[in-house]
C-alpha cells in the first residue's frame, strides 16, 4: 500500500508524540488504552475518513438581482416620517408609496409597468387631514387599498381600474372608532373584508367592511390586552391567531374572533420590535434588540413563549429590523432600516431551525420595503421573492428580485408549490360565525386556471354556480359595482342572445338549449370578457352620476350666488 507525503509526513509526526510519551514513562497500554504501533495508524485513519456535514438545499445559491436604473421609478417624494413601518405597498397591478406631502396626508399609487421617471405633479389618494402611517392593500382585490393616518381614521379607497388620474380624495369607507392616531392595519388572510387596526390609544379593532354604511364608526370587536403601542401584528396560515408586539416588550399571541389572551412572553434579554408568524411550523420570529442594544432575532414556540428556542444577535446598528417570511420556500429575509444589506436565511422544525444562506449587501439604505405577492413573480426566470426598495436619498423605488440560478428556463414546478390566491376561503360573516378556513391555493404554472372565492359554494354548480360565485365576489370586493342579480340577468340575457343567434340556423334542434363550450379556455374566456365589458360599463355609470351630481351642486351654488348678489342690491 503507497502512502502519499502528506499521509506519511502526519504518520511520522504522530510516532514522534507517542516516543515523547514513552520517555515520560506513560504507560501507552493503560493510559491511552490503544495498543502500541496501532495508535497513530488509528489516529490517521479517523483524520482521513472525516468528511464535513453539507446540509443539502435548493436555496443555498439564491441571489439578488437589483433592476436596472429604467426599470425603477424615479423621483418618487418619499416620506420622512419617522414611524417604523413599510411606507410602500405591492400587488401585480398596482405600487402604492407614501408620499411628503403639506396640509394632510396622502400617498402615490403607480401602475407597476410605470417605471422611470414619475411626474411631481401626479394625481394622489390624498383624503386624509393628517400624515398617512400605514397603506395596505387587500389581497383579495388589487383595486381596493386601506390606509390610516394621525387623523385617527383608517380610510378604505376604490381605485380605478386605469389607475389615479386624478386626485382621489372621497373614500369608499371611513372607519372612525380610535381616539388617538392609527399607525398600524392588516387585513385578515383568509376572510373577505375584515379589516384590524391598532393606534396610540393601545386599542387593536376589528371591522367588517362588508357593512352597507360609508361611514362605520363601531367595530365588530375591539381588544384591549396592551399596555402600550402595538408595533406590529402578524397572523399564523387560517388567520386564527393573531401575535402582535408591543412598546411593553412583551410578545402577545391572540385569538383574534373573540380577544382572548391566549399566550403572553416577557423576556427581559429581547425587547421585540416586529414579530411574524412562521408559516405553518407553528413558530413565531422577533426581531429586535438585546440587553446591550445589539440588534437580534428570536425564535419561538407559539405554544410556549416563556423561553425563545433560539436567539442570535445580528449586529450593533440600531435600525429596525424588518422580518419576511416565504411559507412555500421557508425562507425567512431580514432587512434593516437604514442599511442596505438583506440577510436571508432557512427555517426548518427541528433544530438548528435557523440556517443561514447568504447576504445581499448594497450600498443604498432602504427607509421601507415593499414585496410582490407570490402571484405576481416572474416565474420563468426562476424568481421567488421581490422587494421594492425605498432610497429616500434619491427618491427612489428599486425592485430587487431574489433569483434562484437554474439553467432552464421552462417552469420549476419544485421551487413552485401551490401558493395562496387572490380569492377568499369565506365571508366575514362566515369567520365572525366561528368558522375558520385556510387560504385558497393557487399553482403558479402560466396558464393554470385562477380558484374563485369561497369554493365550496360554487363546487358542484355548474355555469349558473360560477357566475354566482364570481359575480358574488365581484359584487363585495369592489365597491359601487352592480348588485348580483343585475349581473346574473345580464350575464343570462346576453347568454340567451348567443344561444338563440347559434341555433337558429339550425334545423331540428331545441331554440332553448346552447351548444356547450369546447374547451376551458372558451368557458373562463367568456367569463372574463362579459364581466370586464360589465365592469366598464359600472364605470361609465358612475363616472355619469358623479357628472350629474357636480351639476346640480353648480346650479346651487350659482342660485346662492345670485340671491347674496341680489339681497346686497337691495340693500
Amino acid at each position: 500500500m503507497a502512502f502519499s507525503s502528506r499521509e506519511k509526513a502526519c504518520s511520522a509526526r504522530l510516532s514522534s508524540e507517542y516516543h515523547v510519551m514513552s520517555d515520560r514513562n506513560v504507560d501507552t497500554h493503560t493510559d491511552l488504552d490503544i495498543p502500541w504501533l496501532v495508535f497513530p495508524f488509528e489516529r490517521l485513519q479517523n483524520m482521513m475518513t472525516w468528511r464535513p456535514q453539507y446540509r443539502s438545499s435548493k436555496f443555498r445559491h439564491v441571489f439578488g438581482k437589483a433592476a436596472t436604473k429604467e426599470n425603477c421609478y424615479d423621483g418618487v417624494p418619499i416620506t420622512r416620517s419617522v414611524h417604523d413601518n413599510h411606507f410602500c405597498a405591492v400587488n401585480p397591478r398596482f405600487i402604492a408609496v407614501i408620499t411628503e406631502c403639506a396640509g394632510g396626508g396622502a400617498f402615490l399609487v403607480l401602475s407597476v409597468h410605470h417605471t422611470g421617471k414619475v411626474d411631481p405633479l401626479h394625481p394622489k389618494v390624498s383624503g386624509h387631514r393628517g400624515n398617512v402611517l400605514d397603506i395596505k392593500w387587500n389581497p383579495f382585490n388589487d383595486f381596493c387599498i386601506a390606509s390610516c393616518s394621525e387623523d385617527s381614521t383608517v380610510k378604505v379607497w376604490d381605485i380605478p381600474p386605469h389607475g389615479v388620474l386624478k386626485n382621489l380624495t372621497v373614500p369608499w369607507k371611513e372607519l372612525q372608532g380610535h381616539s388617538r392616531r392609527v399607525g398600524l392595519i392588516e387585513w385578515h388572510p383568509t376572510a373577505n373584508n375584515v379589516l384590524f387596526s391598532t393606534g396610540y390609544d393601545y386599542q387593536v379593532m376589528i371591522w367588517n367592511l362588508d357593512s352597507p354604511e360609508a361611514v362605520i364608526k363601531n367595530p365588530v370587536r375591539t381588544i384591549s390586552h396592551h399596555t402600550d403601542v402595538v408595533l406590529s401584528m402578524s397572523f399564523n396560515t387560517d388567520g386564527s391567531r393573531l401575535a402582535t408586539s408591543c412598546k411593553d416588550k412583551k410578545i402577545r399571541v391572540l385569538e383574534p374572533r373573540t380577544g382572548n389572551l391566549l399566550q403572553e412572553a416577557n423576556c427581559k434579554n429581547h425587547k421585540a420590535s416586529k414579530v411574524l408568524f412562521l408559516g405553518n411550523l407553528k413558530m413565531l420570529l422577533s426581531t429586535g434588540s438585546s440587553r446591550w442594544n445589539h440588534r437580534q432575532m428570536a425564535l419561538w414556540d407559539q405554544e410556549d413563549l416563556d423561553v425563545p428556542l433560539l436567539q442570535e444577535d445580528l449586529d450593533g446598528s440600531s435600525g429596525v429590523l424588518f422580518p419576511f417570511y416565504d411559507p412555500d420556500t421557508h425562507m425567512l429575509y431580514i432587512a434593516g432600516k437604514g442599511d442596505g444589506n438583506i440577510r436571508y436565511y432557512e427555517i426548518s422544525s427541528e433544530k438548528p431551525y435557523l440556517h443561514f444562506l447568504t447576504e445581499y449587501r448594497s450600498h443604498t439604505p432602504q427607509k421601507g420595503m415593499g414585496i410582490m405577492p407570490k402571484r405576481g413573480l416572474d416565474v420563468n426566470s426562476c424568481e421567488v421573492f421581490r422587494f421594492y426598495k425605498l432610497v429616500t436619498i434619491k427618491a427612489l423605488i428599486e425592485p430587487l428580485s431574489m433569483i434562484v440560478p437554474r439553467r432552464s428556463e421552462s417552469y420549476q414546478d419544485d421551487i413552485y408549490p401551490m401558493t395562496a390566491a387572490s380569492a377568499a376561503a369565506m365571508s366575514a360573516e362566515e369567520w365572525l360565525s366561528g368558522i375558520d378556513k385556510g387560504p385558497v391555493l393557487q399553482s403558479l404554472k402560466p396558464g393554470s386556471r385562477v380558484p374563485d372565492s369561497y369554493p365550496e359554494l360554487s363546487s358542484g354548480l355548474g355555469s349558473k354556480g360560477l357566475g354566482n360565485s364570481l359575480g358574488t365576489r365581484r359584487s363585495q370586493s369592489r365597491p359601487g359595482q352592480l348588485q348580483l342579480a343585475y349581473i346574473q340577468d345580464q350575464l343570462g340575457n346576453k347568454e340567451g342572445k348567443e344561444c338563440r343567434s347559434k341555433t337558429s340556423v339550425s334545423n331540428g334542434q331545441d331554440p332553448t338549449l346552447c351548444s356547450p363550450p369546447k374547451t376551458e379556455n372558451e368557458v373562463w374566456g367568456g367569463f372574463d370578457l362579459r364581466l370586464k365589458f360589465h365592469k366598464q360599463q359600472e364605470e361609465i355609470r358612475r363616472l355619469r352620476e358623479m357628472l350629474n351630481q357636480r351639476d346640480v351642486r353648480i346650479k346651487q351654488l350659482e342660485l346662492e350666488i345670485n340671491n347674496v348678489r341680489n339681497s346686497q342690491g337691495s340693500h
